[in-house]
């Protein structure tokens, strides 16, 4: 069972999968970072001065000072925008991925097509070339 498990794992596939997984998780990070750090804090001085992680809708109605006091004491919340920094995140690493997938896409290898069926033949006579299916070589008559 151990072989099988080494041969399993040592297989080129499961390998490049596993490494796709880690830089996937390390792209995200990354990318939540970009998000929360770089985009939307111009984002929010824009719309006047507006931190998108605090912004929340407590559902009990009454108010609160910000997302952190009201999940302290036990308000049912809407947190719309972390909702929409994690909106975003996705936007951002979709793009990333599309871009990619078709980069990759155009350095593939288009598949040659196959080659034609030959339409002639040469005569074995005259060695000149004639349709497929002639029975006699049209330039020394030869019965083929």
């Amino acid at each position: 069972m151990w072989e099988d498990f080494k041969k399993f794992v040592a297989r080129g596939n499961v390998l490049d999968l596993g490494v796709a997984v880690i830089m996937g998780a390390a792209f995200g990070a990354i990318v939540t970072s970009l998000v929360n750090d770089m985009v939307m804090p111009p984002i929010g001085l824009i719309l006047g001065h507006v931190d998108f992680k605090d912004l929340f809708l407590a559902l009990d109605g009454k108010s609160y000072a910000s997302l952190a006091a009201a999940k302290s004491a036990g308000a049912p919340v809407v947190a719309y925008g972390t909702f929409l920094n994690t909106i975003i995140n996705f936007l951002i690493i979709a793009f990333v991925v599309f871009m990619l997938v078709r980069q990759v896409s155009k350095f593939q290898r288009k598949p040659e097509p196959a080659p034609a069926a030959p339409t002639t033949k040469d005569c074995p006579f005259c060695c000149t070339s004639i349709p497929i299916a002639a029975k006699r070589c049209p330039n020394c008559t030869s019965q083929l």
